[in-house]
Order: structure tokens, then C-alpha cells, then sequence
């Protein structure tokens, strides 16, 4: 009998995570706006009004780019100076401020931060110089199962690495751009495990990356926090991926820092519906330490 359990619970553990959702969304059903920014970069906008998402209202921004052309710039940048980088702390500055002073022609918020005192507080490395290092290695922020992981840039070419267990596993990453950040959504198609935490189970404003299987990168963003858009949770978020034929994702920052840029647009440049100022309008953008931008 005691032989027997252990493999009965661990069919049960891996049964749940890999069992597929049926009830994906139906992105027929939402208002859809299309613009075609440059070559091979295109702003896409799905707004669901009758909780047609999953049975949510949700205002989603992706931006579409084709992994092929060679015509765009992949980075990060840093709300902090790039000649005196502060290792303790750091500026923080609106995404779209950020956007604006790298020439940015689209951008979201990137990495998690300290929220008093700036800086990033994992891990980002930009144009091969360390902004930050992951300021706390307790027990509780080492990685669940590769949850942090990377988004990296190395040749103007973008990867979704799974993280690795041991500390100082990102020092080895030899891309030009490294971002820590999580937790990893999918990988080579799969559902990666989620902790069981507020932040990974309740609806937040999210941003997001993916990588889909015909070579294409997905930066998405999806609102929340107001009945106009209602947040997903993690596992939710996986759900919208996977029906966007993603093959690796990764959790950016989120809640009220969620915001997409786009060079040319009104209100800033801010498309979608920051929700730091606890409306649903596009001013309530919050100070970040770090962007991906494409130009």
C-alpha cells in the first residue's frame, strides 16, 4: 500500500498540470484593431465588453513581431544612469519616459523593483553591464522549479530561458541583455508548475512574453482592476497563451506597473489603461526601473 501511493499522487500531481483547459477564449468575440507599426512589428488590440474571455471583461494589448526580419532592435534599458548604475537602489521614471529617451518605437515594463528606494531587484543586465543583481537570495525567492527564470537578448535574437536552481546560474548567460524575471508560464509548449500564492492565483493587470512556435515574439499586456477589464490570474494567463500558439513564455511585472508604449500614439504614447491611479484611462501610469523596447 505505501508502495503504491506515492505513484498514485505523483499521476495526480503531473495529471494536473499536464490536462489542457477546454474553455479557451474565443478572440472572435472580441472588438479587434490592428496597426502595422514597421516592418514585421504590428499593435494588436482585443478588447472582450460581454465576458467572452473566459468569462471576463479584458482589454488586451499584444504587439506582434516577426523573429525573422532584421530590420528591428531588441533591448533594455534602465530608468538609471548608464555611466553610474546604483547596485542599492535607483531611479524610477514612466515606461513611456523611458520609451522616449532610447527612440523607442514600442515598449512595455519589463523586470520587478524596488518600489521605495528603485532599482531592479533581480537580476538585469543591459548592453553587458550589470544594472542589479538579485538583492535577496532567501529561501523564499529561490526559484519553484525554474519559475525565475530569463528573457535574454544576444544578438539581437530573444530566448526564454528556464532558470536553474543553483545561485549565481544568470552570471553564466552570456547575452548582451538578461533579464530575471518570473515566473516561466510555458516551456517547449508545456504548463510550468505555479506555486500556490496570491500573486500567481488572483487577477492582476499583467505583462508578459512569449515566443510562439512559428517564430514570432508576443509582448502582451492585459488590464485589470476595473470592471472594464478584469485581470487574469497566472494560470489564466497560461490559458490566453497557449490559444495564441505560444511555445515559451514568461511573466513580466505587473499590476499598476502594466503599460505598453507605442511612439506616435496619444496620451503619451500609452495604449493601454495603466491602473495606478485607479481609473480605467491611460494616465495612471507608474514609475518603473526597467523597459523592453523595440525600435
Amino acid at each position: 500500500m505505501f508502495r503504491i501511493l506515492p505513484f498514485i499522487f505523483l499521476f495526480i500531481f503531473q495529471n494536473s498540470f499536464s490536462q489542457k483547459n477546454p474553455e479557451l477564449p474565443d478572440w472572435t468575440k472580441a472588438s479587434f484593431q490592428k496597426e502595422r507599426l514597421k516592418k514585421g512589428l504590428t499593435h494588436k488590440t482585443y478588447r472582450f465588453w460581454n465576458k467572452d474571455c473566459l468569462g471576463l471583461n479584458e482589454n488586451i494589448n499584444i504587439l506582434e513581431v516577426s523573429l525573422k526580419t532584421k530590420k528591428l532592435k531588441f533591448g533594455l534599458a534602465s530608468a538609471d544612469s548608464y555611466s553610474d548604475p546604483n547596485p542599492f537602489g535607483g531611479t524610477l521614471k514612466p515606461t513611456s519616459e523611458i520609451a522616449q529617451s532610447v527612440g523607442a518605437v514600442a515598449a512595455v515594463n519589463a523586470g520587478f523593483f524596488d518600489m521605495k528606494n528603485g532599482g531592479a531587484v533581480d537580476y538585469i543586465k543591459i548592453n553587458g553591464q550589470v544594472f542589479d543583481t538579485s538583492r535577496v537570495y532567501a529561501k523564499q525567492r529561490l526559484p519553484f522549479k525554474q519559475a525565475i527564470s530569463a528573457f535574454t537578448i544576444k544578438d539581437n535574437q530573444v530566448k526564454i530561458i528556464k532558470g536553474e536552481q543553483d545561485k549565481g546560474w544568470e552570471d553564466k548567460l552570456d547575452a548582451a541583455y538578461v533579464l530575471l524575471t518570473g515566473p516561466l508560464l510555458l516551456f517547449d509548449k508545456e504548463a510550468q508548475p505555479l506555486a500556490k500564492t496570491a500573486f500567481n492565483d488572483n487577477r492582476h493587470p499583467r505583462t508578459c512574453a512569449c515566443v510562439t512556435s512559428d517564430q514570432k515574439l508576443l509582448i502582451v499586456t492585459i488590464d485589470g482592476r476595473a470592471a472594464e477589464s478584469e485581470g487574469v490570474s497566472l494560470n489564466e494567463l497560461i490559458i490566453l497563451l497557449q490559444s495564441l500558439k505560444c511555445k515559451d513564455a514568461i511573466n513580466f511585472d505587473g499590476g499598476g506597473s502594466t503599460t505598453m508604449y507605442i511612439k506616435g500614439q496619444p496620451e503619451n504614447g500609452v495604449v493601454n489603461y495603466p491602473s495606478d491611479n485607479k481609473k480605467f484611462d491611460h494616465q495612471g501610469e507608474r514609475s518603473v526601473s526597467n523597459i523592453f523596447y523595440i525600435r
